[in-house]
């Protein structure tokens, strides 16, 4: 494994932190505080080739590696988590989209989503399919031509703003893992309405509740023939090392202003970063994202040579996003008091991250992934 960036990913990645610090910084506690982000924002993504990574050349895309997506969530979380939201399902959309949909599918969607003028979100859970997504209700039934869609997705990210989502239904009412279908639905079809929720973080995503009833949709936008079980397993195990590194990213910009605060900051005399209680806390931190940062990388690279990476993912998505809470609470603290002010960004990143901590599969389905790897399947309760 080559454990540095090439000059492509150097300057990819320096461009980002630019943009990151620049651009998005600068108003990341606008939008959690219920400003709605104007579209021309995202777009910006698109035209910095952010958004069109895992496109193909002929919809506008670049068909990067996993890599250079990896770069741009760490680089964009320093800015504004929230922005690596519409990278992460960009990814998740471009990769199943140009996959499995039909040419039809394809040219209709993802040209706009490479310059982020379509977003597309990820229709998985539900009230009671979760971490256990086999378990979902939502039913696909034919007729004729088309599909017709009843059922709810909850907890779904962009559910206040997307265009499309990718849902994932039972299809004919056909039990178990294999009787699983996804579809493309478009957002605006009579019969979908929307539920935006009070979350904790994370608010500029709208992230809420889509309900389908009785929503009909062209037949050919079924995504591939196959169970769309197994497409979002294999959608998730890549974008938990991008969640990792997304977190990673907001959890380094607070280190590295800490740092810079604890040097100019004195008590009884002397800055703070001369006393081992405060610099010793920085190293641990330092020393704890570095490693989860390289585990993400790593399975990035697996994935981009087309090697098992579930194991690695998992690790990544249980490590990333616990490291970086500590690592921003610890930095909120040595701020003393205004740290704990909301003209710091310390509580908004410590919120946003919380959320995906959970997202994509909890701390303890992680673990239970990782032990699955380790056994193997007979040992695991997990499908």
């Amino acid at each position: 494994m080559e454990y540095d960036f090439d000059d492509t990913e150097r300057s990819f990645q320096a461009m980002l932190r630019r943009y990151a610090c620049e651009r998005l910084l600068p108003d990341y506690a606008r939008w959690d505080r219920g400003e709605r982000l104007p579209r021309e924002r995202i777009r910006e993504l698109g035209e910095l080739g952010v958004l069109g990574i895992r496109v193909a050349t002929e919809y506008g895309g670049s068909e990067g590696a996993c890599m250079l997506a990896g770069i741009a969530a760490e680089e964009i979380g320093r800015g504004d988590f929230n922005f690596t939201l519409f990278l992460q399902l960009a990814l998740i959309a471009a990769d199943l989209i140009g996959r499995h949909g039909t040419p039809e599918l394809r040219a209709q969607v993802l040209p706009g989503l490479a310059r982020g003028e379509r977003l597309v979100a990820f229709g998985l859970t539900e009230a009671g399919a979760g971490s256990d997504a086999a378990a979902l209700r939502t039913r696909a039934t034919r007729d004729g031509e088309c599909y017709v869609i009843d059922g709810e997705k909850c907890s779904i990210s962009l559910a206040g703003v997307a265009d499309d989502c990718i849902v994932f239904a039972r299809v004919d009412g056909a039990p178990g893992v294999q009787g699983i279908g996804a579809f493309a639905v478009p957002l605006t079809a009579p019969g979908v309405t929307r539920e935006v929720y009070h979350s904790v973080g994370e608010r500029l995503s709208e992230r809420g509740s889509l309900r389908f009833a009785h929503v009909r949709i062209p037949a050919a936008y079924r995504l591939g023939a196959g169970s769309g079980f197994v497409q979002a397993m294999e959608a998730f195990d890549y974008n938990r090392a991008i969640i990792a590194l997304a977190c990673i990213g907001a959890a380094q910009q607070s280190l590295d202003e800490t740092v810079e605060y604890t040097k100019q900051r004195q008590t009884f005399g002397k800055p703070l970063a001369l006393r081992e209680g405060v610099a010793f806390q920085i190293a641990e931190h330092a020393a704890r994202l570095a490693g989860a940062r390289h585990l993400a990388y790593h399975a990035l690279w697996l994935r981009d040579q087309g090697r098992p990476h579930t194991r690695e993912a998992a690790m990544a998505k249980w490590l990333g996003p616990k490291s970086a809470i500590e690592a921003i609470h610890a930095c909120l603290v040595l701020h003393g008091w205004s740290g704990y002010d909301e003209s710091l960004p310390f509580g908004q990143r410590l919120r946003d991250v919380i959320g995906l901590e959970i997202g994509d599969g909890t701390p303890e389905i992680m673990k239970g992934v990782i032990a699955r790897e380790i056994y193997g399947r007979e040992f695991t309760s997990l499908r």
